[in-house]
């Protein structure tokens, strides 16, 4: 069963490192910009959370004592 009006691998434009300038740019637009995105979306959760540090002590006072005295 052949498939007519079917375009071969060599025919299609992006097969084999055929691509056109014009979207190997947008290709790395888009990367960079959902790279920024998810950097600025990651520094904003991080700022508006309202979890702790997981170490809120110093070496003075430690905060959480794991000995117990008897």
């Amino acid at each position: 069963m052949k498939l007519t009006g079917e375009p071969t691998m060599d025919q299609i434009d992006d097969y084999d490192n055929k691509e056109t300038p014009e979207k190997r740019k947008t290709i790395r637009i888009i990367i960079i910009a959902l790279l920024i995105i998810g950097a600025i979306s990651y520094a904003l959760i991080k700022y508006n959370s309202t979890m702790p540090d997981d170490y809120i002590g110093t070496t003075e006072e430690p905060g959480i004592v794991s000995t117990k005295v008897f």
